[in-house]
Parts: C-alpha cells; structure tokens; sequence
C-alpha cells in the first residue's frame, strides 16, 4: 500500500499539468484558424483600395488626354481681336487709318529701294560698257540699257544740240539750251526718286497723334461703360484702358519705321543724285566741247579780238 500510495502521490500531479498543458495547447491551435479567419476578411477590404488605386490612375491618365485635345483655348478678351469687336465705329476708323498708313509705308519703303538700286546699278554699268570710250555719244548712249536713267539724260542732251534751231531759240546761247535741257532731264531722274517721300514724313509726324486720339478715344468709350455698369473695381477698369493704350503702341509702330525710311531714303538719294550730277557735267562738257556750232562761235569770237 506504502508503495501504491508514493506511486499515486508523485504521479498523479504530474499526469495532471501534463493534462493541463495539453488541454492549453489545443485551445491556442483552435484560436489561431479563427484569428486567422477573421483577419483575413478585415484585410481584404484594406488591400482592396491599394489594388484599385493603379487602375484609377491609369484610367485618369488615359482619360487627360482626351480633355486636353477636346478643350478649347480660351479667347482673350482684351486683345486685338477684342478691340476691334467691342469697339465703335471711331475705333475701327481710326484702326483702318493706321493700318493704311503702315502698310503704305512699308510699300513706299521698299519701291525706293529697289528704285535707287537700280539707278546705283545704272551708273556702275557707264564704267563697266565703256562708255566714255566711244566714238559718240550717240553711240554711248544706245550700249546703255533702255531703260537707264543716265541713257535718258545723255538722248536729252543729244537732243537739245540738233533742235538747238528756231525763231525763240536763236536768241539763246547753245550753252545755256543744253545745260537746261541736261538739267531738267537731272530733275526729272530726281522727281522719280523723291516720290513717296513726302508720304513717309506725313506718315511720321501723324501717325502718332492718331493713335494717341484712338487712345483718348478709346478711354473715354471704356469709361463711359464702366459708369453706366456702376463698377470701378480694378479688373473692371484695367482691361478696357489696356485696350485704349494699344492705339498709342499701333501709333508708335506705324510711325517709327516710317520715319527710319526718310532718313535712310534722303540719305541714299543724295549719294545717288550726286553720282548723277556729275555725270550730267561731264556729258554737257563733250556736247559744247565737240559741237561744230560752238568751235565756230568761238573761233569768230577770237579773230573779231
């Protein structure tokens, strides 16, 4: 019995927490599943936003460019296009004038360029066909292009010497008929030269006055609306005076070319008349120098001293 009751004593507590301890662990592993269980619908609506976030990006960045190609750019409203809409009559006058004024000058600037070019090219072609080195000055004119104006003068001088006959022109001397002859057909080379000017100066002393009315006028037109609406704030006011000023600028474009054309123009003209001069003198040397008329004139003049 002694033996039985120490065999019971001692094994049966360790029967016991070993009972226990394997009672513990088969709770624990039937808790685990069902953690798991649950934790797994929980996280499925939290992964479910992160793998729909790329597919959202990808659609709007497929969709961006759809409303980029579609959308239209928006029209200013205080430009160019705006002032000629929304202003009157006066403005689009005084727009017209200015547009007239801008594209006449630039025409006129260019024609007389090309105008004294060719009159620069004239002269160089008297050196380059040897004119002086012909038998007469008949023949020197016709190696000269038609339409050259140095050819022109040199048939006026020939001229003047074979008309140089009549009534009212004996009473002149052959020198003063043919440097007048030379001279007027010099003036006419000149008058060719000079036209248009006159409009670029026009051009250039108005055209800012002009816009400065359009700007006058404009402002005026602008604060007339602004008072009858019955706001002043600054978006209201800053955009029709915006518009004003843009007559003063078109003014100022229109006339600063115009007036750089003058100058340039003036300036090339007097190189070009001077070359023309002198070329006239030399040619009313030759006619009174080898004219028969002129030799006997001259001769008598010597035996009657």
């Amino acid at each position: 019995m002694s033996k039985r009751y120490h065999f019971v004593r001692y094994v049966a507590p360790v029967a016991f927490v070993l009972t226990m301890a394997l009672a513990v662990n088969q709770t624990t592993m039937a808790q685990q599943p069902a953690q798991t269980a649950t934790a797994q619908p929980a996280a499925a609506p939290a992964a479910q936003p992160a793998t729909m976030a790329p597919e959202q990006q990808q659609q709007a960045v497929s969709a961006t460019p759809f409303t980029a190609a579609d959308a239209k750019p928006a029209d200013n409203p205080y430009g160019l296009k705006a002032l000629w809409t929304g202003g009157d009559i006066v403005s689009r006058i005084t727009l017209l004038i200015m547009a007239i004024m801008s594209i006449g000058s630039w025409y006129v600037i260019v024609i007389k360029v090309i105008a004294q070019n060719r009159v620069s090219g004239a002269f160089k072609e008297v050196s380059r066909k040897q004119f002086w080195q012909q038998k007469n000055l008949q023949q020197s004119a016709e190696v000269l292009n038609a339409q050259s104006p140095y050819r022109y003068i040199t048939e006026n001088g020939i001229e003047a010497v074979q008309h140089h006959k009549g009534a009212l022109q004996d009473s002149i001397d052959l020198y003063s008929w043919v440097s007048m002859s030379l001279h007027r057909a010099l003036d006419h080379v000149q008058a060719r030269l000079q036209s248009g000017l006159a409009f670029l100066g026009t051009v250039g002393s108005t055209a800012p006055f002009v816009g400065l009315f359009g700007t006058v006028w404009g402002i005026h037109h602008a604060l007339s609306a602004i008072s009858i609406a019955g706001q002043a704030t600054l978006d209201k006011v800053a955009g029709p005076v915006g518009e004003a000023l843009i007559m003063t600028a078109i003014g100022l474009a229109t006339a600063v070319p115009a007036v750089l054309g003058y100058n340039f123009l003036v300036r090339r003209n007097k190189v070009v008349m001077d070359q023309a001069r002198n070329f006239t003198s030399d040619v009313q040397c030759v006619l009174i120098g080898g004219n028969p008329q002129t030799k006997n004139t001259a001769s008598k003049e010597s035996d009657a001293s």
